[in-house]
């Protein structure tokens, strides 16, 4: 018990600086979006009216009183579910921004995270089992390859290849414009063909990590004394791969799958840019372009929980997976 209650407190407190830390970064930032907005208004070389700019500021409900102040109100609208006015939106509220973009990207990049973890782990499994041979040269230096090669290079050769050469999908967007979102097939069916072009993209890159790190978690594993004594008793070489070694060798793998997942949340700037999908991560783009706090604040403090989240459920059940993890908390 000592080691799981060590665990939430601890997450308890980097919550709570992630907190802190989001309202100060963005009013670190220079610039103002008041001015921003008037200055798109009037245009380049037009003179600013510091009139328009309290005007501005007075219709987006931006924060005023010292820091201190807007600190304890910031705090006080966390807990009433209040994200405030998206200045890029407007007058759009924050969450109904982020309400309309977060499915699309928790559908995306949580399919292709899982299926990049599962694939990833038994190829190095397989690698690390096959190691020293042609299977495991193929496998470690192909990823290895692979990662090398620029993300949005990729994604624009399947753009130029399966979206221009053979029109199979859709180049971009998150639906056509002879659909309306709605639980229907034919919407669905259209987001799917939608989302297959930056689901291949994310899923090429995704597996490459978990790859190189199953394979020398198992490597290492299969060295101890322990896979040796179940070589010894007679087990074969698969079931001791993947029952003895890969058992323990994907358990750092865990932290990285519970983090990643998490980031879910912030989507992946990179790709829904490149495919102009309707996901967190071009909408984070958009705000901080425009200096959109209250839109900024939102996304970085879904993310930052997201990932505390899922670290600690990561903790939790690495405990359970590995006793010696608990032992150590009590020495």
């Amino acid at each position: 018990m000592a080691y799981f209650a060590r665990r939430f407190l601890f997450f308890l407190a980097t919550l709570w600086a992630a907190v802190t830390l989001n309202f100060l970064i963005p009013r670190l930032q220079p610039g103002d979006p008041a001015d921003a907005i008037v200055q798109r208004l009037v245009g380049k070389g037009g003179s600013i009216d510091p009139a328009q700019v309290e005007a501005i500021r007075t219709m987006l409900g931006a924060p005023d009183g010292n820091l201190f102040e807007q600190y304890v109100q910031y705090l006080g609208a966390l807990f009433r579910g209040d994200f405030g006015i998206s200045y890029t939106y407007f007058p759009y509220t924050v969450t109904h921004m982020i309400g309309q973009t977060l499915p699309w990207t928790v559908v995306l990049v949580s399919v292709t995270q899982i299926l990049a973890f599962v694939i990833g782990n038994l190829l190095g499994t397989w690698a690390a089992h096959r190691r020293n041979s042609r299977v495991d040269s193929v496998i470690t230096l192909g990823s290895t390859f692979v990662g090398t090669l620029p993300f949005f290079w990729i994604a624009m050769l399947l753009i130029y290849v399966f979206a221009f050469m053979l029109p199979w999908f859709p180049s971009d967007g998150g639906f056509g414009p002879g659909s309306s979102p709605g639980w229907n097939w034919v919407f669905i069916s259209d987001a799917i063909q939608h989302s297959v072009l930056p689901a291949v993209a994310l899923l090429i890159t995704g597996p490459i990590g978990w790859i190189i790190g199953m394979r020398n978690n198992m490597v290492q594993s299969l060295g101890e004394d322990y896979t040796r004594l179940a070589v010894a008793k007679g087990l074969r070489g698969r079931r001791v791969a993947f029952t003895y070694g890969g058992r323990i060798a994907i358990l750092p793998n865990v932290t990285g799958f519970a983090i990643a997942l998490g980031s879910i949340l912030g989507g992946t700037v990179l790709v829904e840019t490149v495919f102009n999908y309707p996901g967190m991560g071009r909408l984070l783009l958009e705000a901080v372009t425009n200096r959109d706090f209250p839109l900024m604040q939102a996304i970085f403090l879904f993310t930052t929980v997201g990932v505390l989240i899922a670290n600690f459920g990561a903790d939790l059940l690495y405990g359970f997976l590995d006793p010696r993890v608990r032992k150590g908390a009590h020495t």
